[in-house]
């Protein structure tokens, strides 16, 4: 209980404050422990920053999603569910990730943090696009190697930034948005809406 209790802190800390002004004093006050033990149950800000991201790339969920994916047999159900999944991962992550984005320039260490996430999902986008192509759905010249390019280029967090911060969409629009614009780049046309 209180590893969690300084993980939650941390978490609401870090997005509400930024990692570089969160302070462990601050952490171990907010959780109601010694700052001395935030340092030996967490590792201080960049462990318990890294156990939080780790967290959620081998969240329970994970393994269903990834299961998912292999399941699917029609192209269009699969982009519908991958740019689905991406978008529930944001809403959840987006305010730390936010945080990590901000921070990692400055700190190689988070960029090693920032590192896993980005591994994680491109795992499974790479998943994803070898799935299409062992469908012989992917068009014509369309390596899974470009394929996975191409949903990383429109699911990763710095193209949910552009669209929802930059342009003002909301996550109904982007997600409209995706499935049309995916399944152009990846299948070569539209699917027919009824």
């Amino acid at each position: 209980m209180t590893r969690q209790a300084i993980l939650d802190a941390a978490r609401d800390l870090f997005i509400e404050k930024g990692y570089f002004a969160t302070k462990v004093e601050e952490i171990a006050r907010t959780a109601r422990v010694a700052p001395a033990t935030v340092y030996a149950v967490g590792g201080g800000k960049h462990g318990l920053l890294r156990t939080l991201i780790e967290s959620g790339t081998t969240a329970e969920e994970i393994p269903e999603v990834l299961a998912r994916i292999e399941s699917i047999t029609d192209p269009y159900e699969l982009i519908r569910f991958i740019v689905h999944a991406t978008r529930v991962q944001f809403e959840e992550w987006s305010g730390l990730m936010r945080q990590v984005v901000a921070a990692a320039p400055q700190e190689p260490a988070v960029r090693e943090i920032q590192q896993i996430a980005h591994d994680s999902m491109r795992g499974g986008l790479s998943l994803t696009a070898r799935q299409l192509a062992a469908m012989g759905a992917l068009r014509d010249g369309l390596e899974v190697s470009r394929a996975t390019d191409l949903l990383w280029l429109h699911l990763c967090n710095a193209a949910y930034f552009i669209r929802t911060d930059d342009l003002g969409w909301s996550l109904d629009e982007s997600e409209t948005w995706l499935d049309d614009a995916l399944a152009f780049a990846l299948l070569g046309h539209l699917q027919q809406r009824d």
